[in-house]
């Protein structure tokens, strides 16, 4: 194949429909793929379903994403590639077969990849905790769920065996984007130095607008066009993994040098050991040029063998964390809002609060920086309190909220105070993280056809 272009559809679950649908229909794309998992996505949907039987798994935006999609694709015939199959791809794969129906999109071959999910064997298969060396033992009755990250291979055998859509659970995120690029241009998987390269475009393209100005503008500083109308990005890729990141044209935004040097940063903690389960990419090498207006080339960057080992990311049951937060405004309104912490510590000692951890903060003052916050600015005219608490029960952590109420008229004059509502205390799932040797994981492939 000469040349391959590549879109993205999604940085995330939440992303902006409408770009979506914008890149569907004007980028005359080859693949489209979607970016929409992420550790705190798979916590939430591992939440929704404890709590909700009927939840299906999959994408909570799932069908207004495919609404604005679908039709572009269908009559472009871009193949798609995403992991909005979450912690259900078959669920996934077979709902979209019925919107394909229903938009004429008949004869499309889908493809569910599984297997990624280890949740009960995870004991067994794993021994350390990479955030703190504990042996994964010690989460033994608290988890909810446990979930490899494939990479690009089982997408690739997907597109192999004819797939027009393929939907994946828990991929990383580059994999998404170098699979059509292994497929198509029939790479070898471990030539490190092609993957390595294809990688790297991958991670430009999957954080969505992010390489095209979006988390980026600041105002004087660094101005971007148009932001409220970024467009999302596209890659031109050659055979050597070479590729020109871009944009749809008549959108905002912006791609140049510092846009994509941000992104090639983001969530990279060594720039030259870069782990995937495909490659370790090598960033350090790579050539970055402005060849037009939105126009980025890039080239040179490396890769090393694979590892034998893939992450896994263990959802764990953590407790309960209560919050609320009220107001005031005007002069005095910090020496109020001092008062008030003072009066919630004494109250919740009172009722014998037993958190894990608790905080009482001034949004607008001290809630980022906390102490290292400057102490000599002007008193603000207003100022939100909001206190947060972790606890093991939920009945702890709503003792937060009952003390809250109690300031509507048991507090300081002018508290501004939201009416009582029932979502005041949630259950948190933390996530941990461990390694799996890559054999013991074995991805499952489910075909559909519309």
């Amino acid at each position: 194949m000469a040349g391959l272009r590549i879109g993205c559809g999604a940085g995330w679950f939440a992303d902006r429909m409408g770009p979506s649908k914008k890149i569907a229909e004007t980028g005359d794309l080859d693949y489209l793929c979607l970016e929409t998992m992420a550790e705190a996505t798979m916590s939430s949907a591992q939440l929704r379903k404890r709590r909700d039987p009927s939840y299906r798994g999959y994408d909570f935006n799932f069908d207004e994403r495919m609404h604005n999609i679908l039709p572009g694709c269908i009559r472009r015939k871009t193949k798609i590639v995403t992991n909005q199959g979450w912690i259900n791809p078959e669920a996934a794969a077979e709902r979209t077969v019925e919107l394909l129906r229903e938009m004429g999109g008949k004869g499309r071959k889908i493809a569910a990849i599984s297997g990624n999910i280890i949740t009960d064997d995870v004991l067994s298969l794993t021994d350390t905790i990479m955030e703190d060396g504990r042996p994964v033992s010690v989460l033994d009755g608290t988890i909810v769920s446990a979930e490899a990250y494939l990479g690009a291979d089982p997408i690739v055998e997907a597109l192999r065996q004819g797939a027009d859509i393929v939907i994946t659970g828990r991929v990383a995120d580059p994999s998404l984007f170098v699979a059509p690029m292994i497929h198509e241009f029939g790479w070898d998987p471990l030539d490190a130095k092609r993957v390595g390269q294809g990688s790297g475009i991958g991670h430009l393209l999957e954080c969505g607008p992010q390489v095209t100005g979006g988390y980026f503008s600041d105002p004087g500083f660094k101005d971007v066009p148009d932001p409220w109308n970024l467009g999302l990005p596209l890659a031109e890729v050659e055979n050597d993994g070479t590729a020109i990141i871009t944009k749809p044209a008549n959108c905002g935004g912006a791609v140049n040098l510092m846009t994509v040097k941000e992104q090639i940063f983001y969530e990279v903690h060594d720039p030259s050991n870069y782990i995937t389960p495909d490659v370790i990419v090598d960033f350090t090498t790579a050539d970055l040029s402005q060849v037009g207006p939105d126009r980025v080339r890039v080239a040179g960057i490396s890769g090393k063998p694979r590892t034998p080992t893939l992450k896994v990311s263990i959802a764990c049951k953590e407790g309960f964390v209560g919050e609320d937060m009220f107001f005031y405004a005007g002069p005095g309104a910090m020496q109020r809002a001092h008062l008030a912490r003072r009066m919630l510590e004494e109250r919740l000692k009172e009722a014998k609060l037993d958190v894990e951890a608790l905080r009482i903060e001034f949004l607008g003052v001290n809630a980022v920086h906390g102490p290292l916050s400057p102490t000599n600015l002007p008193e603000p005219y207003e100022v939100i309190v909001r206190i947060a608490g972790r606890a093991k029960s939920q009945s702890e952590a709503a003792k937060i909220a009952r003390e809250v109420d109690g300031m509507a008229v048991s507090g300081i004059a002018m508290t501004g105070k939201r009416f009582p509502h029932s979502d005041r205390t949630r259950e948190v799932i933390g996530i941990w993280s461990s390694l799996v040797a890559r054999e013991k994981v074995k991805p499952i492939i489910t075909m559909y056809e519309s």
